[in-house]
């Protein structure tokens, strides 16, 4: 927690003066801690975050890349994202006695994010909308952006990553993990053909968002329309796979991956359908043939990447993802095994699909 005194003074700082100001904490605060600051003058309210340095360990590169994007929409007229609020020195980041890195932005009024999509209509929207975006900064200099988080979605990285904790894992750890690893090991197919298409010209790195989900997204509370996506910090060159895959791993799925009941998770093919087609309708005509030919291979590479991940964790001691139970990580694993296995039938079934 931080304390009350540097909250104040750092709302202080992006409005001029901390007197009178209102803060009020949004949010679960999973990553950075963020809060609504209100001052006396009526429409001059902030979003205050403290960004987390210990997973975003380079905030200026977070804050040079919204400032791009930003400044690229607004003269473009097309999507609006809230502006960023500069300190009174005239910077984007300010750092505290304590080392915490403070930024901040427009707040947003009369606005709301729901927490799920309630239905496969509400996942079409999503979907369409990170599709928009990424169409929308298409001519932007994808060369000047900074990589925020370097290897995060490179599926041929996560698997030797795993193959190394299989290595240097506890023997019970091994033991306890032998089935999932397993099953885990035996999809190389999709590590071949992530390997395959990295440096290829018909798979461009694109502006990505890398965090696709429909809290992302601020809807209008008077009308619930769109008004635009949110929280870019993962905003950097990425593949299309990266944003429609996760959007299909985290959204068409009938159990979310902290489920144990395994038995009951299944693939949700009016989600998914919604969803691929919301996120080609929100591409409009900026994916290619090779790319639309093989977007199924998008929610493959995507749950799998996240079942590697869990599995690694696991066998590392849970060092990474938080944990309310000693074998979670090893259950979230074979949850995402589970779903990969459903939507490799489903593909197969509705497409004919082969990975």
């Amino acid at each position: 927690m931080i304390q009350a005194g540097l909250i104040r003074k750092a709302a202080g700082q992006f409005l001029g003066s901390e007197d009178k100001v209102l803060i009020t904490p949004l949010g679960q605060g999973l990553i950075h801690l963020t809060y609504r600051v209100d001052p006396p003058e009526p429409g001059k309210s902030i979003l205050l975050q403290a960004l987390n340095t210990r997973v975003f360990p380079k905030p200026a590169d977070i804050l040079h890349n919204y400032l791009a994007v930003f400044n690229f929409l607004e003269g473009q007229q097309s999507v609006h994202i809230p502006a960023p609020v500069k300190t009174i020195e005239g910077g984007l980041l300010w750092v505290d006695d304590a080392k915490n890195s403070w930024r901040a932005t427009v707040f947003m009024p009369n606005t709301y994010s729901p927490l799920v999509a309630g239905n496969a209509g509400d996942a079409g929207t999503v979907a369409s909308v990170f599709g928009g975006f990424t169409r929308c900064l298409a001519k932007l200099d994808i060369g000047g952006l900074r990589v925020i988080l370097p290897d995060f979605h490179n599926l041929v990285r996560r698997y030797g990553d795993l193959q190394k904790a299989i290595l240097s894992a506890l023997p019970a750890r091994r033991e306890a993990a032998s089935q999932a690893i397993g099953q885990a090991l035996g999809r190389e197919n999709l590590v071949n053909f992530y390997a395959s298409i990295r440096q290829s010209p018909e798979f461009p790195d694109r502006v990505t968002h890398h965090d696709c989900k429909i809290s992302n997204i601020l809807f209008d509370k008077s009308n619930g329309q769109v008004i635009c996506p949110v929280d870019l910090d993962t905003v950097m060159p990425g593949k299309c796979f990266s944003d429609l895959g996760d959007m299909i791993r985290s959204m068409a799925c009938s159990q979310d991956e902290n489920s144990r009941e395994l038995d009951q998770l299944e693939l949700l093919p009016d989600f998914y359908r919604s969803i691929v087609g919301g996120y080609l309708d929100g591409m409009g005509d900026l994916l290619g043939a090779a790319e639309k030919n093989h977007i199924h291979f998008s929610g493959l590479m995507m749950v799998y990447m996240q079942a590697l991940r869990f599995l690694e964790d696991f066998l590392r001691g849970d060092s990474y993802y938080q944990t309310s139970y000693s074998d979670q990580n090893l259950d979230r694993a074979l949850n995402q095994l589970t779903l990969l296995d459903k939507l490799e039938f489903f593909l197969q079934q509705e497409y004919q699909f082969r990975g």
